[in-house]
C-alpha cells in the first residue's frame, strides 16, 4: 500500500501536465493521470501544482562568523526550510586554517547529526591547501562532497590567494568536483573600508558604499578566467549586480562552463535598506551588499535568459537585538548575513510568476531541477519521476500568505522581506514520501533528515 496523490497539476522544469503521483515507501513510484486508489491512502490535490521539493544549495546553519554564530541551527534552519517548501539543502563546512578537511567534515556531520529535518549535502570551504590539501580535496569527493567554496573577499579570514584558487581549479579538473566562489576583489575592498573607517564612516550603508560592483565584476572575471586555464566549470555563488552578470554572460557565450546563482535580496530589495534609520540597516548586511534598484530587473533577465542558472538563499541569519548590534560603532563588526531560507520560494512564486517575468517551469528549474543537476543530485532529487525520491510539494497556487517575523519559523528576531504579502504558498511538503508539513503544522521530526552523497561530474561538466 503506498499513498495516492490524486487530481493535481505536475510541473517539472520541462512540462506541467494533469497527473496522478504513487508513492511508495520513498520514493515516486508511478506519474500518469488515472492511477488506480486500489488500496492506497489517497490525497486530493485538485488545483494544486505538484513541485519537486525545493532544493536551497547555499545555506550558512550553525556558522561561526565575525564572534558569534548563525542563529539557526540544523534543527531550526531545516524546519523553517520545510515550511517553506525546501526539502534539501546544501550546507557549508569550514576548513579552519591549518587543518584537515576531513576534520571539518566531521564536525559538520556533527552539527547535523539527530538535527536535520530535510536531507541535506555539504560543500567544503578551503582556506587552505598546506602539503595534503589537493589529496583532501579527492578525498572529501569520495564522501560526497562534490562541490568546494573559496573565498577571493576577507582578507585574513577566508580569503585565499590566485595560486590556491587555480590549484584546487586543476584538481577539480581532475576528480570531477565543482568550484563555488565569493568573488570580490577583497584586498582592494579593504582598502576602501579603512578609508572610510578613518573618515568617521561608521554607518550600516558604508557596508555597500565601500563594495562597488566593479570590485564584483573583476572578481567573477578573474575566477572564471582562472577556471578556464585550468579547463574546470566554475560556479559564481550569490551573484548581485550587472556588471557581474556581465562576466558570466560573455564567458557562457563563448561557450565557457560559467555557472552562477543568484538570491531573492538582490532580485527584490535596494541598497536603500542599508539607510533605515535607528541602525535598522544593519538587518540587511551581508556580502556582497544590496545594490541601486537598476540591477534588478538586469538579474530578472538574467534569470529568464539562463544566464543565472539557481536561486539559493545565502541563509546565514542573525538576531538583531543581541547579534547585528555588535556593530553598532563599526559597520565592519556587523555580522555578515540574513535570514531567507523560509521564503524563496512565496517571494519567487510570487514576484517570478504571478507578475510574469518567470514560468511556471522555470520556477521549479531554478529552485530544485538546476540545483539538483548542477550540485550531483539528479534525478534522485529536483524532479517528479519513477525513481525518484518521493520530496514533493503541494502548492496552493492561491493561498495568500503575509511574510512576518512574528510568524516565521527561523530562529531569528526579524523578516528581511516583512510586510511582504505573497500569493502561493505549500500546502503540503513530503520529504521521501513522509508528509512533514501539512497546512502550517510541522509533522517532521529532527534527526530524519539524512546526508547526501553527491556525485562529482554533475550538470556543470555537461
Amino acid at each position: 500500500m503506498g499513498l495516492l496523490i490524486q487530481h493535481g497539476t505536475v510541473v517539472t522544469a520541462e512540462k506541467s501536465f494533469p497527473a496522478d503521483i504513487l508513492i511508495e515507501r520513498e520514493t515516486v513510484k508511478e506519474v500518469r493521470p488515472g492511477i488506480p486508489a486500489a488500496s492506497h491512502n489517497t490525497l486530493d490535490a485538485s488545483g494544486m501544482y505538484l513541485l519537486p521539493g525545493g532544493i536551497d544549495a547555499h545555506t550558512h546553519l550553525d556558522m561561526p562568523f565575525g564572534g558569534t554564530t548563525s542563529s539557526d541551527d540544523f534543527e531550526t534552519g531545516t524546519r523553517a526550510a520545510a515550511f517553506g517548501g525546501t526539502t534539501t539543502l546544501v550546507d557549508f563546512a569550514i576548513q579552519a586554517r591549518g587543518t584537515r578537511m576531513r576534520d571539518a567534515l566531521d564536525a559538520w556531520w556533527k552539527k547535523a547529526e539527530g538535527r536535520a529535518c530535510i536531507d541535506y549535502g555539504l560543500h567544503m570551504i578551503v582556506t587552505d591547501l598546506g602539503t595534503s590539501g589537493l589529496e583532501d580535496m579527492d578525498d572529501m569527493v569520495r564522501e560526497g562532497v562534490a562541490s568546494f567554496k573559496l573565498f577571493m573577499a576577507y582578507p585574513n579570514v577566508l580569503m585565499v590567494d590566485d595560486a590556491t584558487i587555480f590549484k584546487a581549479l586543476k584538481q577539480t579538473a581532475k576528480n570531477g568536483a565543482l568550484i563555488c566562489m565569493h568573488a570580490e576583489n577583497g584586498s582592494v575592498i579593504d582598502v576602501i573600508i579603512q578609508q572610510a573607517l578613518a573618515e568617521g564612516k561608521t554607518a550600516p550603508v558604508y557596508h555597500a558604499l565601500t563594495r562597488p560592483t566593479v570590485a564584483e565584476a573583476e572578481a567573477v572575471n578573474r575566477a572564471i578566467a582562472m577556471a578556464e586555464i585550468a579547463g574546470a566549470p566554475v560556479y559564481i555563488v550569490h551573484l548581485s549586480s550587472e556588471d557581474a552578470l556581465n562576466q558570466v554572460r560573455e564567458a557562457r557565450s563563448r561557450g565557457v562552463p560559467a555557472f552562477a546563482e543568484t538570491c531573492p535580496q538582490y532580485l527584490l530589495l535596494t541598497i536603500e535598506e542599508l539607510k533605515r534609520p535607528n541602525f535598522e540597516g544593519a538587518k540587511y548586511v551581508f556580502t556582497p551588499p544590496l545594490r541601486e534598484k537598476e540591477n534588478l530587473p538586469k538579474l530578472w533577465d538574467g534569470l529568464k535568459s539562463d544566464n543565472l542558472q539557481v536561486v539559493s538563499t545565502d541563509h546565514c541569519p542573525f538576531c538583531f537585538e543581541d547579534q547585528k548590534i555588535l556593530g553598532k560603532n563599526d559597520f565592519t563588526k556587523i555580522p555578515n548575513g540574513g535570514p531567507g531560507i523560509e521564503n524563496r520560494l512565496q517571494l519567487l512564486f510570487h514576484h517570478g510568476v504571478n507578475e510574469g517575468k518567470l514560468s511556471l517551469n522555470r520556477f521549479v528549474e531554478i529552485t530544485s531541477t538546476a540545483p539538483a543537476r548542477i550540485f550531483g543530485m539528479y534525478p534522485k532529487k529536483g524532479t517528479i519521476a519513477p525513481g525518484s525520491d518521493a520530496d514533493i510539494v503541494v502548492w496552493d497556487p492561491k493561498a495568500e500568505h503575509l511574510i512576518s517575523a512574528k510568524t516565521h519559523h527561523m530562529r531569528v528576531d526579524y523578516s528581511m522581506f516583512e510586510g511582504f504579502r505573497v500569493r502561493g504558498n505549500a500546502r503540503q511538503v513530503f520529504s521521501r514520501g513522509e508528509l512533514i508539513v501539512d497546512s502550517g503544522k510541522f509533522l517532521g521530526r529532527p534527526g530524519r533528515g539524512a546526508y547526501l552523497r553527491r556525485a562529482a561530474r554533475g550538470g556543470a561538466w555537461k
